[in-house]
């Protein structure tokens, strides 16, 4: 890992509601020069300075999607290297889909709404957020894993195609009973073009064909877990692996493909405390063989890599 000359300040923003939707959450992690301290937030320890001032001017904006009931902390260690090495980052508990909130985690409404869920964390933190006077506006990246995968990916530009044979072969799986009881309508995807780059880690991106990506130009670092499993769109073991294939064969523009050997789908969550577990055996247990501390340092350095590569940071 490089030496970097910042820590990770964290701050937490409430996005107000408005008539694009309801109040979300977020946490905001930038660079502080302050020392950091651990602390636990949803039973995931925190490295990071409480509250700290920004540190420097004209930062990258990195926006995190968890994946579906995830939380606005469960990509910390992430959020950490980033701000660490000058970046801002954001992420919101979405609406209805996260840990805080499961009341529609199954309906395909989150889905729909989620990239406009991050469509408004951008205008917030380039607006009113407390880091908005030190943001580059013109170097925006997205991170997304899991669901927060199809966000990322919908908001570049791809368009997901709701009538995709997976619901006619997996009926079962997140949000397509609406569509096989045809009682979901179809709306323009919430493209953001403000985005210049995307890290997109095991995506559930089962409702695109390959020519939805034909609108994709922002540059994709693309990643896949070869067992994939639980927490996908279907059962099938390999759907995440088959999915990012599909999504490498469909990008034109430039892009990265990474597969990760003998990695879960949860293998991009960070390694996790004893007691989460306990009661998250399935995100925190991998195969005997798989070290995922040192995958999250390589994992965390390659993004940090892209980052700066793409949006132009120092």
């Amino acid at each position: 890992m490089a030496t970097f000359a910042h820590a990770a300040g964290l701050n937490f923003i409430e996005i107000p509601a408005d008539g694009e939707g309801p109040a979300i959450k977020g946490a905001i992690w930038y660079p502080c020069s302050a020392s950091p301290s651990d602390f636990v937030v949803d039973d995931w320890t925190i490295r990071a300075v409480r509250v700290c001032p920004v540190s420097g001017k004209k930062l990258p904006l990195v926006i995190i999607s968890h994946g579906n009931g995830g939380s606005m902390v469960v990509h910390h260690d992430t959020a950490e290297t980033l701000a660490d090495a000058g970046f801002v980052v954001a992420a919101i508990d979405h609406p209805g889909g996260s840990i805080s909130d499961l009341s529609r985690v199954a309906d395909l409404s989150v889905h729909i709404e989620r990239p406009t869920d991050i469509k408004r964390l951008i205008d917030f933190m380039l607006e009113k957020s407390p880091a908005a006077s030190r943001i580059d506006a013109s170097r925006i990246g997205f991170f997304g894993f899991s669901a927060g995968g199809f966000t990322g990916l919908v908001l570049i530009g791809a368009n997901p195609d709701w009538a995709t044979d997976l619901c006619q072969n997996s009926p079962n799986a997140s949000g397509c009973a609406e569509i096989v009881r045809r009682e979901f309508r179809p709306q323009p995807s919430a493209h953001d073009p403000r985005i210049k780059a995307a890290v997109i880690a095991d995506p559930a991106c089962c409702f695109f064909r390959p020519d939805g990506f034909v609108g994709v130009k922002a540059p994709v670092q693309l990643w896949a877990s070869e067992r994939g499993g639980k927490g996908l769109p279907t059962t099938n073991p390999h759907i995440s692996q088959e999915s990012a294939e599909l999504i490498d064969r469909a990008l034109r523009g430039k892009h990265e493909y990474h597969v990760v050997p003998n990695a879960g789908h949860f293998a991009f969550l960070p390694p996790c405390s004893p007691d989460l577990t306990k009661g998250f055996a399935e995100g925190c247990v991998d195969a005997p063989s798989f070290d995922r501390a040192a995958f999250h340092k390589q994992f965390n350095t390659a993004v940090l890599k892209f980052f700066r590569a793409t949006l132009g940071a120092q």
